[in-house]
């Protein structure tokens, strides 16, 4: 196999670009010898408040643990069901089964991927205590719909936005300009490396305007105790270490920056593409930060698509080959979404970061004709 010369993913330049400072602030951590929910850790979850505009960030360990303990902190647990989208990464439904609770899948809509919420008041029952949507790619759920919906129906919602640190949510009428995660109860994010705010090992956090919720989700972090050795319920070890709160640190001034050059890239795909029959391209709305630019491949192609690129040296991912409806731990559980199905026999993530120059994104497209014609 040849080694791509264009992989999915290069974060390279930008620690390139940061190097003195991220290696400035790790030689701060370790010179202090405070590992564990050291002083960055709390001037992070302040810095990353003031960005945005949320009353409560609690640092945790991973963008799963912070989906759990959301749920949790919000008094999700056994026999509650809860409303989320069958097209996600694994974490979205496994943290409502780990809880307790009952994950519901309700279909999406074919044009931005996030759940159709036309169809989630068809799927609410007197068990729903929760709706989770997922602003899949980095692109925002319709969260004027979801909120409404959940005010009718008394309803929590815990927004997954592993992929889309940064984006805003733009509605004219409602909530217009806002942070997705800021909008529901709960906002739960992932650091992971590849994430647009990435970390150099695993992170997350928890997001809130309500102080009960921050409370419990405080102490549910570290062993369900508010006075160490006082443990009041059973919590989890999920505190983000030191290091990767310093790291986080260097990289939050310049979110803005990179998922504006996330989404020139995406224009840039774009306007290549645009004439390329039997692809559809990703729809450029305000707010979306292209956490990945994926498109759909029609007529059964995708994965000879695929295959191509990857014998010309260029990375592509499949996210998610195998919707969380259909995976071994919940197939023939759940009735068929016939949209998730079909999509995921066609999307396509092409390589994106913010400094990927425009002679590459030709290059892709380029490959992409060849594989089609």
């Amino acid at each position: 196999m040849i080694q791509s010369n264009i992989p999915v993913l290069d974060l390279k330049p930008q620690y390139e670009s940061l190097k003195i400072e991220i290696q400035t602030a790790i030689n701060r951590v370790l010179e202090s010898g405070q590992f564990i929910m050291g002083p960055d850790v709390k001037l992070f979850e302040q810095e990353i408040s003031n960005y945005l505009g949320v009353k409560h960030a609690i640092a945790v360990n991973s963008g799963t643990d912070a989906l759990v303990i959301g749920l949790r902190a919000l008094g999700i647990g056994t026999g509650d069901e809860v409303i989320t989208t069958p097209f996600s990464f694994f974490a979205t439904a496994e943290s409502i089964s780990n809880v307790g609770a009952v994950p519901i899948f309700v279909d999406i809509d074919p044009q931005t991927l996030n759940i159709d919420s036309t169809k989630i008041v068809e799927k609410i029952t007197p068990q729903t205590k929760a709706i989770m949507p997922v602003h899949l790619y980095g692109n925002p759920a319709a969260m004027a719909e979801i909120m409404e919906i959940a005010e009718k129906h008394n309803l929590k919602v815990i927004e997954d936005c592993a992929q889309s640190f940064g984006a805003k949510y733009y509605n004219q009428n409602k909530f217009n300009s806002k942070h997705t995660g800021t909008i529901g109860d709960v906002g739960a994010y992932s650091f992971f490396p590849s994430k647009n705010l990435g970390a150099y090992g695993d992170g997350g956090l928890i997001v809130t305007d309500n102080d009960q919720i921050a409370d419990l989700a405080r102490m549910l972090r570290v062993h369900g105790a508010k006075k160490k050795y006082h443990n009041e319920v059973l919590g989890y070890n999920s505190r983000l270490d030191t290091l990767q709160a310093a790291i986080l640190r260097v990289k939050l001034p310049h979110i803005d920056q990179w998922n504006q050059g996330r989404r020139t890239v995406a224009k840039t795909y774009n306007r290549l593409l645009a004439d390329v029959s039997g692809i559809v391209t990703p729809e450029i709305c305000d707010g979306h930060v292209f956490h990945q630019y994926t498109i759909r491949v029609l007529d059964g192609k995708r994965d000879a698509v695929q295959k191509y690129l990857t014998e010309q040296g260029i990375g592509s991912m499949i996210y998610y080959p195998v919707p969380q409806d259909q995976l071994p731990v919940y197939k023939g559980k759940y009735p068929v979404n016939s949209v998730s199905d079909l999509l995921a026999t066609q999307v396509l993530s092409l390589p994106i970061w913010p400094e990927l120059e425009e002679q590459k994104i030709e290059q892709v497209v380029d490959n992409i004709k060849k594989s089609l014609s």
